[in-house]
């Protein structure tokens, strides 16, 4: 009996973390959508704050955010060799704990970038931190360690000048990351719980900031699949195995990842190309692309029957999900390294000079009905979204932006 009430309490507690959870890079689907609970559409360094917390590092990562708890990682140090990963009460915003780690691998990175630049990931139990020296640390939710991998004990040459900043994905019970340079580059799947490789595979020479994306078994097929994207295309992967299931094989962005919305890829290749992948039998289907919706350094989104894109030129794009076709455009000043999100009928986007647009999306046009700046403070993560919340970083602070 006792047994059976544990196993309940486990059910119920898994269904409140699932509840609200943003779980990796571009929320816990990979496609940049908030829940129902809509976030505030006006804010600044005052207003509609629920919290601001110092952080001791560096970062391009966003945060995610497990049940009541956000995660966020950092870099400091002259060499930002010094690992930072923290967890802080997503009421209010004080730090629960903080884990700190040496580098054992390369930290040469752009100036505009540093070693913390891959998102942090989850299964709702573990959370597992990349960082650009190819470190990566499991922790649990409390922040003790479970284990630690230092990759590039194991493949010496992976790394590039410019630094990594591929983020890692969980498919069941496989951590998936890409470590892709122009020297030894590879894909590894690793088990969550124990830390150690069941696959490795070569992957295109060539430097790559892409992240991986899930397709899920519902879009068709037996199970979740990785979804690999390289200069040379997109590989769909068995996780357990790293078995190539499909291909496609027409190029592919190194810097947009990729966003999958009902059954249909539209893959950050030559602009944006709309892909049915194949079933059991079918082959790849292409059924329209265009260079109008050039993602450039944003990765798209698919919202509300649409896809948004926006351009070199900061310009915001509502494209027709069935042709390509452009229905809008906006503008929005950027520049900008992070992508946009999509909550409450509302697209929010933080350009690089700490600029964040509320846009309210329409099937006719689009509306910049807000654009708050938070005291100046550069941002080049995406935003994380959770319970009609919004979750940004800078290099000094992680924000909450919500009603009061």
């Amino acid at each position: 009996m006792r047994s059976l009430i544990v196993i309940c309490a486990w059910i119920g507690w898994a269904a409140i973390v699932q509840a609200g959870d943003w779980r990796q890079f571009r929320g816990s689907e990979s496609n940049g959508l908030g829940d129902d609970v809509a976030p505030p559409t006006s804010w600044s360094a005052t207003e509609n704050i629920g919290w601001k917390s110092s952080l001791p590092g560096r970062g391009l990562s966003s945060p995610i955010v497990v049940g009541d708890r956000v995660f966020v990682t950092c870099s400091s140090g002259y060499r930002g060799d010094r690992l930072h990963v923290l967890c802080f009460n997503a009421a209010d915003g004080s730090k629960l704990w903080e884990r700190q780690f040496s580098a054992t691998g390369r930290t040469s990175h752009h100036q505009k970038t540093c070693v913390a630049s891959s998102t942090p990931v989850s299964d709702g139990q573990r959370v597992f931190a990349l960082f650009s020296s190819n470190d990566l640390a499991c922790l649990d939710l409390d922040g003790n360690l479970e284990w630690f991998r230092g990759l590039t004990y194991d493949h010496p040459n992976a790394s590039n000048s410019l630094g990594m900043a591929s983020s890692p994905i969980v498919v069941g019970s496989t951590l998936i990351t890409q470590i892709e340079n122009d020297s030894e580059s590879l894909a590894t799947g690793i088990d969550v719980a124990t830390g150690v490789s069941r696959w490795t595979s070569a992957r295109p020479k060539k430097a790559n900031w892409s992240s991986a994306i899930v397709w899920p078994k519902r879009y068709g097929g037996h199970e979740d699949l990785a979804l690999l994207q390289s200069s040379e295309g997109i590989a769909a992967v068995r996780p357990l195995t790293g078995d190539v299931v499909w291909k496609y094989t027409d190029g592919a962005s190194t810097i947009s990842s990729s966003v999958a919305s009902d059954g249909i890829l539209y893959a950050a290749s030559k602009g944006i190309t709309a892909l049915k992948p194949p079933g059991e039998s079918a082959s790849l289907e292409k059924i329209w692309q265009t260079n109008k919706l050039d993602p450039r350094t944003i990765s798209p989104l698919v919202y509300n029957g649409r896809l948004y894109s926006i351009n070199g030129a900061g310009v915001l794009l509502a494209a027709d999900l069935k042709t390509g076709d452009v229905k809008w455009q906006t503008r929005v000043a950027g520049p900008f390294s992070g992508s946009p999100v999509a909550a409450g009928g509302h697209l929010y986007v933080f350009n690089e000079k700490g600029d964040g647009h509320c846009v309210k999306l329409g099937d006719e046009a689009g509306e910049v009905v807000h654009t708050g700046n938070l005291n100046g403070e550069v941002f080049l993560c995406t935003p994380a979204v959770s319970n009609g919340a919004i979750y940004v970083r800078s290099d000094q602070n992680l924000w909450k932006i919500s009603a009061k």
